[in-house]
């Protein structure tokens, strides 16, 4: 039996809660000096390199995705899409007013940053939006191609962390490939083809 179709308010909960755990997992990364993958991993090299405020950064990295997703997946998951990195990029220069830590363990954040991120992702993919970039890509291959997101989103990520080996320590790397093991693994266990899609 098929399932109904999200109502708009079921789409603004879910996309709102999803940004705003993804917004969470991002100060975590900041303050124990981590790097993730896809537009967000690319924002935060920037970041640390030119300090640039960290929202702007993420939202300009985004704007030449918004073509490709219009064209290969729709209108819909593009405004979508464009309203979740906006919030994004709003949220995570909000954030850090709401909460700091005093301390935070690295491996800890690189876990907690992860999970954050993994389901929040997760909860943008079954409203049919995602936070641009890379997702963008992996959704689109997973659609086409039947590769899973998660593995797609795993290997791109690691190749741009790979360039972050140039600004932050081995011990920093090390916790940020574990960390973008963990949110893609969240992704990649439970978004599968035939699967729950909220649509």
């Amino acid at each position: 039996m098929p399932h109904p179709p999200h109502t708009l308010l079921d789409d603004l909960q879910g996309m709102l809660s999803g940004v705003i755990l993804v917004a969470l997992g991002i100060q975590f990364f900041k303050q124990a000096g981590l790097l993730t993958g896809g537009a967000t991993g690319l924002a935060f090299i920037v970041f640390y390199l030119g300090q640039l405020p960290y929202g702007l950064i993420l939202f300009v990295l985004n704007l030449p995705f918004y073509i490709f997703a219009y064209r290969v997946m729709g209108k819909e998951f593009t405004l979508k899409t464009f309203a979740c990195v906006a919030s994004l990029a709003l949220m995570t220069e909000w954030i850090p007013h709401l909460i700091s830590f005093k301390t935070v363990n690295p491996i800890f954040a690189g876990l907690m940053g992860g999970l954050l991120a993994g389901v929040g992702i997760l909860i943008l993919i079954r409203h049919k939006a995602s936070l641009g970039g890379v997702t963008v890509l992996a959704l689109y291959l997973q659609k086409t191609k039947g590769w899973r997101a998660g593995h797609v989103q795993l290997m791109v990520d690691l190749g741009i962390l790979a360039i972050g080996m140039l600004i932050v320590s081995w011990q920093q790397m090390a916790i940020s490939i574990f960390s973008a093991f963990i949110l893609n693994m969240v992704i990649a266990t439970n978004h599968k083809t035939g699967r729950y899609m909220g649509m």
